[in-house]
């Protein structure tokens, strides 16, 4: 819906109404990226016309629909807001895929338009790329849907799923961050570190941040000096947004300046493990917040002060209950395109497969880790979750993945050189002995997902193991 509480449908006329109002809207001088060279609003707004106009001569009609296979840069967002504006559907493909799962994902969807860089993103650590792009007309058919994004989901249990969001969905979500006490105001900074191709950067860096009028900030690289850098370039309040992976990066800075302006760190994903988050909180004094959600839904739960972890208190609108100790949200459709599979949405509740507790009393939601985490050793419940956590504030283990296959199996990556007889110990004074892995593998790096998660996939991480 448009700020006036009109219902915007992607593929009419409005479609650039609802981009205007809630994402573009604001003085021309008001500056929404610091990269480091400052973008304001109205250079943004000149940006997404010429994009807009580029994206209608390359095939691209109201209804329709534009894959987008880039890097996070300048380009991304303004052929996103493009699209958009012009009452087009967003195929958001993470551009790490690899040509066959890009190829695999076109063939399905049919965009009209396939934007990409115009040559080979070299690799490395930086987190905002200038790029040319290469449109390519692909087909002449509208969207199959009206959603206004379609995305992957990160496929960190398993393939990903093909999830759809509406314009009214989205918008929804913006003003739902507006009403949770601790996010970024106007005037205040936006560290902005996950990929804007999944949903907590999407909607809770990018889209929150231009609706507020916060500046976003990406590091010049995706190092912990880097990020520390990009917390003193300025003077306002500045918030960093990220996932476990990136506390991490910033529990390994040896010894950074004083931050007067880091007023906290912001994390979704994964739960964080506990060595990191004490390694953290003691190095830089400020509040670890965390926020639960799924590419389906966006946000659905936040502790933005660490005053509850790791419980969260949903946020505004949101409805969650536990039925047989599996977390279920409120949501009136389907999110996933194509036929609707009744083990993830049914009856108006989706499945989250997320194994919680909701306290009846203060209504605080506990998230116990995946379903598929809990499993019977010799008639004996084991949560793998437990077991991983445990690990993890081990010395010298800096992450750690446990799984079940046929027996407890824990892979973990070390930030020192220990002995796995000596882990072992350690973990024996800890769990039970029903509770422990029979084997420890330790690798130079777990494998994790292109959104920063640790995969959990059995055949992944044998492949992985030495």
């Amino acid at each position: 819906m448009t700020m006036d509480g009109t219902v915007v449908v992607p593929g009419t006329t409005r479609g650039a109404q609802w981009v205007d109002d809630v994402l573009l809207a604001g003085e021309a001088t008001d500056i929404c990226f610091r990269l480091p060279t400052p973008i304001d609003r109205g250079m943004l707004r000149r940006l997404v016309r010429d994009r807009q106009e580029e994206l209608a001569r390359s095939g691209l009609r109201p209804g329709g629909a534009a894959a987008l296979r880039l890097p996070p840069s300048m380009a991304f967002v303004t052929h996103l807001l493009a699209i958009w504006r012009l009452g087009g559907q967003a195929i958001l493909l993470d551009h790490r895929l690899t040509d066959y799962e890009v190829r695999r994902a076109v063939e399905r969807l049919v965009p009209q338009v396939v934007v990409s860089p115009d040559r080979p993103v070299a690799a490395g650590l930086r987190t905002f790329v200038e790029i040319d792009t290469d449109v390519a007309s692909y087909s002449g058919h509208p969207a199959s849907t009206a959603h206004a994004v379609v995305q992957l989901s990160s496929g960190s249990t398993g393939p990903s799923k093909v999830i759809g969001r509406t314009a009214e969905d989205l918008i929804e979500e913006v003003l739902r961050y507006t009403q949770i006490e601790g996010v970024p105001l106007r005037g205040e900074r936006v560290i902005l570190l996950p990929s804007m191709v999944h949903v907590l950067g999407l909607v809770g860096g990018l889209m929150y941040g231009l609706h507020a009028g916060v500046e976003l900030v990406p590091p010049a690289r995706l190092t912990g000096d880097a990020i520390v850098q990009a917390i003193a370039s300025g003077d306002s309040p500045a918030t960093v947004l990220g996932v476990p992976f990136h506390i991490g990066l910033l529990a390994s800075v040896n010894e950074p300046p004083p931050l007067p302006q880091f007023k906290r760190m912001t994390t979704g994903g994964e739960l964080v493990p506990a060595a990191i988050s004490a390694a953290f909180e003691d190095k830089y004094g400020v509040p670890l917040g965390n926020m639960y959600g799924m590419t389906e839904v966006g946000v659905i739960g936040t502790d933005l002060f660490g005053a509850h972890r790791p419980a969260i208190r949903p946020a505004p609108g949101i409805e969650v209950r536990a039925v047989d100790g599996e977390l279920h949200i409120r949501r009136p459709e389907s999110p996933y395109l194509g036929l609707s599979d009744p083990s993830r949405w049914a009856d108006g509740w989706l499945r989250t497969k997320d194994a919680g507790v909701v306290d009846p009393e203060t209504g605080l939601v506990s998230i116990k880790g995946r379903l598929d985490s809990q499993v019977s050793v010799g008639g004996l419940k084991v949560d793998l979750t437990e077991v991983e956590y445990t690990l993890g504030t081990l010395r010298g283990v800096e992450a750690a993945v446990v799984v079940h296959d046929g027996a407890i199996t824990a892979y973990v990556q070390l930030n020192e050189r220990r002995d796995v007889a000596r882990i072992e110990a350690d973990l024996a004074q800890l769990l039970a002995s029903y509770k422990r892995p029979r084997s420890v593998r330790v690798l130079d790096q777990l494998p994790r997902t292109t959104t920063g998660k640790l995969v959990r996939d059995t055949a992944v991480l044998r492949k992985a193991a030495p």
